[in-house]
């Protein structure tokens, strides 16, 4: 099982490593499709993923397309008017459909596609070959130093009843780890981000920010996971589970890396 889940670990790590670099329509393409995976898992739990959450996958085709092409003139349009046809499909389909489905598809669209696409958004901006990296710094990186501090010097439970091996000394170290490992990064490419030093400390603080909210969302994709009593999304990647047990961290890092760097870089640029 260790075996495979090396494997399986380090082919996404070459993959990210080929489409990250490359970025532009070959990243949002294939954010878009891991997206619609992510979605379907996520859907499948809510037993709608062949009927109304085909509407939550068009949703999704339509934003990224947008993404791509900028076709809308405002982007709420959209999103107000997936939800007023969410609310269509329940009041037509009733009562075929119960309430949290139909929340559930609007929830998916967003939880899933939307967040995810904030690392094509960061990897687009100023300075984003580098800032994209710390998505994952703060996310895988923040998930491995968490469980070697965790299972060196744990002991004071972080969620007992949602995840009893979590805990608050583990959740410290992830946070250093992450802090740690950016400023290694920004020391080895300090010179091709053209970046001095308070650049790469404020991509150290804005790294630990995404840490601690990484383990947020590693948490609230296991909460789901407890209340429809899963022990997976999917079998997607073997040895990990499915798109949403490999990327429930990104999904919750992405959009504060993406918005931090967004606002905080320029003040150190100044």
């Amino acid at each position: 099982m260790f075996k495979t889940r090396l494997i399986s670990g380090a082919v996404l790590i070459v993959l990210a490593l080929i489409f990250i670099i490359n970025g532009g329509y070959l990243l949002l393409t294939v954010l878009g499709i891991i997206s619609v995976i992510g979605m379907y898992e996520l859907y499948k739990i809510f037993k709608v993923e062949r009927t109304i959450g085909i509407a939550g996958y068009i949703a999704a085709a339509v934003y990224f397309l947008n993404l791509a092409f900028s076709f809308l003139p405002d982007i709420m349009v959209l999103i107000m008017g997936f939800l007023i046809v969410c609310m269509c499909m329940f009041v037509f389909g009733y009562p075929r459909f119960h309430a949290t489905q139909v929340i559930g598809v609007f929830f998916g669209f967003f939880y899933v596609a939307v967040m995810l696409s904030c690392i094509y958004l960061t990897r687009s901006m100023a300075g984003g070959t580098y800032l994209v990296w710390l998505i994952f710094l703060c996310s895988w990186g923040c998930d491995t130093s968490a469980y070697c501090f965790g299972m060196l010097f744990g002991k004071h439970k972080m969620s007992p009843k949602l995840s009893p091996k979590k805990s608050v000394e583990g959740a410290v170290g992830g946070v250093v780890g992450a802090f740690v490992l950016t400023l290694i990064y920004g020391l080895i490419f300090k010179n091709g981000m053209g970046a001095d030093i308070s650049y790469i400390l404020m991509m150290c603080v804005i790294c630990a920010a995404g840490a601690l909210i990484s383990m947020v969302g590693d948490l609230a994709a296991s909460a789901i996971k407890r209340n429809y009593d899963i022990k997976d999304y999917g079998k997607l990647i073997p040895g990990h589970g499915g798109i949403l047990d490999r990327f429930d961290s990104v999904i919750f890092t992405a959009p504060i890396i993406y918005y931090l760097s967004l606002y905080l870089i320029p003040m150190v640029q100044a």
